[in-house]
């Protein structure tokens, strides 16, 4: 063996990487190895390798018999459509031959894939097949087909009206098969949020189709249910007949193990329970709506439990009377999450009622006494709300909140209790029993008090009730705060100037008077809060007119009792309440916030114009997009080898004498899946391949002249400190020289 061949021998690339065994296994002669090579393609794609060289030895192996097989190329077609969609125009035909193969599976498959490449010319060839596939006899092949017109219409709306696929994708809301109607459904609503034009009338529901859908609604699936329920939410009718129909078709769907389906069902009887004039038909409707709820909120799920709170306080906002028995249910246990925990005490204030206020309010102060800051802070909250709520049980609130003060005390207990107890004073404001029974206990730890919510309560007492207060109390206080007037946050100094106003008015003293002087001097001069200052003019005029020989004016108007307030409990507004009544099971329900308010309807068109580009391309964009696949594994297969001088060892000079490069073997393999490669491109690849065996015997003639006066130690060491990696990206035949001179 001669020199020159010894070290071509030498120096050739290593034949075991994993790339290599990918392609040895997928051209393999035995079926198992194949299926096996494809699998591990699979699992390399999966962990994120790029394996799109491998490209036209998957393809080869489609035609198979083996449906698994089938599927995971069609799997790794669907992967590399999103990132190298240039490779899948390769599979055209394929796509085009397994529409009609006599196994349902393989159609509905293919059809699939062909919808999930997004390549805008790839549409030229969706006719026939989609057309062949809407009207198969197979229903899974019709119901994947129902979808794919979808994503035909986002990629080119005027092919899909054209060639009649909508008006197809209409038809099939008829089908026999419940899954086809469910599908067709699913595919109108996309196409309905994807349309542009106000002309084009994508779809209206009707007495007939709501009559061929409740037929539907048993046979489906999950989530076909759920499509179809959504479609009987949108549907609304005055005939009480229809309606009474349409609700007894849903009840038994309320009995659903999926909470979504539950949801959908509960959303469509509310959506259409108004129309029934009867109100005890109409309550006993809204009875069986109790025992889903109530299963919501069994979940062993705590996410699902939270969606299934959110939607319930939409629906009690509305509906009180459904759950007004449940109030045990929504107890909290020790396992729950704060979240759900927070959300339960919402439930259980909009409960209360005067059978359940006592259960209720031992509950409140059993969470009242944990250890979370924010649960307590809630509990107490809750307490005062059922205070406000209900008037049999504010003497019980009231000692429940005195009792948690003297028991357990601290700042947050005092701070959350003073707020509340002025709440209760404010909702009755003329009972002499509770103002005898708060404004001790308010008075009694006024030093122990530091938010600005607490602080304000504080003062207001003092203003509301200046007799329950001794006056040596009242006047230091109310120096203090007038000393400190400008370094109290806006809150309080609104409430300092009102109750020294109240107080100076209705006492005799005159160091309040002094008071009252020095206060508005510092608040209408000192001030840089806009409404605190506007308030110490409006108060300065109107007690200037006791001035005036207009006695008594100032004081009418300034001590007027205001109406008390009515509840703590937050509500909706109507008209936002309306929205998320018909927008219950969706995320709108969690937000408390309807759709339009964090959803941006335009979102989708901003693509349009990008689409738009798109179709407007040339017809030589198969060809371009042909010739870039073929370039493109061209290269990958070059970067496998950088020192792989041969395809066969034992004959080292084959490729140098004949001139033919590793990509003239390549293209061969391709041959049957391009029909016609363009002139232009074959003369670029002769191009290629001239370079590619001058680069190769420019390089042996190098690395000979290398060995003269060289050790072969030397030589040796210098390969084995050859970095494989400083060569993963293909170099023009001039730079190899270099890089292997710089080895030695």
């Amino acid at each position: 063996m001669s020199l020159e061949k010894k070290i071509r021998n030498f120096l050739q690339g290593p034949r075991k990487g994993e790339t290599f065994e990918l392609k040895s296994g997928l051209v393999s002669q035995y079926k198992h190895e194949r299926k096996d090579a494809i699998q591990r393609v699979i699992q390399a794609m999966t962990v994120g390798k790029d394996v799109s060289a491998l490209f036209p030895d998957v393809l080869k192996n489609i035609a198979t018999y083996d449906i698994e097989q089938k599927k995971l190329v069609y799997l790794y077609l669907m992967n590399y459509a999103k990132s190298h969609p240039e490779l899948c125009i390769l599979a055209v035909n394929t796509f085009v031959q397994d529409t009609e193969d006599p196994n349902p599976l393989v159609r509905a498959l293919a059809i699939r894939t062909m919808g999930c490449i997004r390549v805008a010319k790839m549409v030229d060839y969706m006719e026939i097949p989609l057309t062949r596939t809407l009207g198969d006899d197979n229903p899974y092949v019709r119901k994947t087909a129902a979808l794919c017109v979808a994503k035909l219409f986002d990629l080119n709306p005027e092919m899909c009206i054209e060639f009649g696929f909508l008006d197809s994708l209409k038809k099939l809301i008829g089908d026999p098969n419940p899954m086809v109607v469910a599908n067709a459904l699913n595919a109108l609503y996309e196409i309905k949020d994807m349309n542009e034009d106000p002309n084009l009338e994508i779809f209206t529901t009707n007495a007939t189709v709501v009559k061929n859908l409740l037929l539907c609604l048993n046979e489906c699936t999950e989530w076909g249910r759920i499509t179809i329920l959504t479609t009987l939410n949108d549907y609304s009718t005055d005939d009480e007949e229809e309606v009474s129909h349409i609700i007894e078709r849903i009840v038994p769907q309320l009995q659903h193990v999926n909470p979504s389906v539950v949801l959908s069902s509960i959303k469509a009887i509310i959506h259409h329970v108004d129309v029934i004039r009867q109100p005890e038909q109409r309550t006993a409707i809204l009875r069986k709506l109790s025992a889903p709820l109530v299963s919501l909120v069994s979940s062993s799920v705590p996410e699902a439990q939270y969606v299934g709170l959110k939607n319930i306080r939409i629906i009690l906002e509305k509906y009180p009377q459904v759950l007004s028995k449940e109030l045990r249910v929504f107890f909290i246990k020790y396992s729950d999450p704060l979240y759900l925990k927070l959300e339960k005490l919402e439930i259980m204030v909009r409960l209360a009622n005067d059978n359940n206020s006592t259960l209720l309010l031992g509950e409140l102060k059993e969470y009242a006494m944990e250890f979370e800051p924010a649960l307590v802070t809630r509990a107490i909250k809750c307490i005062g709300s059922v205070a406000i709520k209900l008037a049999g049980s504010v003497v019980k609130s009231v000692n429940l909140l005195c009792n948690l003060i003297d028991q357990r005390g601290g700042d947050l207990i005092i701070n959350e209790a003073y707020l509340v107890l002025t709440n209760i004073l404010r909702r009755y404001p003329g009972k002499n029993d509770l103002i005898t029974l708060i404004v001790p206990v308010i008075s009694n730890h006024a030093d122990n008090v530091d938010s600005n919510e607490a602080i304000s309560g504080y003062i207001w007492s003092l203003g509301e009730f200046p007799k329950y207060f001794r006056d040596a109390e009242s006047l230091a206080k109310l120096n203090e705060y007038a000393d400190n007037f400008l370094e109290y946050d806006s809150m309080i100094q609104l409430n300092v100037l009102t109750t020294i106003v109240k107080i100076t008015l209705s006492s005799t003293s005159n160091a309040f008077s002094k008071i009252l002087q020095k206060i508005l001097e510092v608040a209408t001069q000192g001030c840089e809060n806009a409404d605190v200052r506007d308030k110490a003019y409006i108060y300065w005029r109107l007690l200037s007119m006791d001035n005036n020989n207009n006695e008594d004016g100032a004081q009418k108007i300034i001590l007027t009792k205001l109406p008390p307030i009515k509840s703590t409990i937050s509500t909706f507004n109507p008209m936002v309440l309306e929205e998320l009544i018909n927008e219950l099971s969706t995320v709108s329900s969690v937000y408390h916030k309807p759709s339009f308010t964090f959803i941006n309807k335009n979102a989708y068109n901003k693509l349009q114009p990008i689409r738009r580009d798109s179709r407007k391309r040339g017809d030589n964009e198969i060809e371009d997009l042909t010739n870039l696949a073929k370039q493109e594994i061209i290269n990958n297969s070059k970067n496998e080898n950088l020192l792989d001088f041969d395809d066969d060892s034992g004959n080292a000079s084959g490729n140098t004498d004949n001139g033919n490069g590793g990509g003239s073997s390549l293209l061969d393999d391709l041959n049957d899946l391009f029909t016609n490669i363009p002139q232009q491109q074959q003369q670029q690849q002769q191009q290629h391949q001239q370079q590619q065996q001058h680069g190769h015997s420019q390089t042996n003639s190098d690395i000979l002249s290398l060995f003269n006066g060289t050790d072969a130690n030397q030589v040796t060491q210098g390969v084995n400190n050859l970095d494989l990696n400083s060569l993963a990206a293909p170099k023009k035949s001039g730079n190899v020289n270099n890089d292997l001179l710089d080895l030695f």
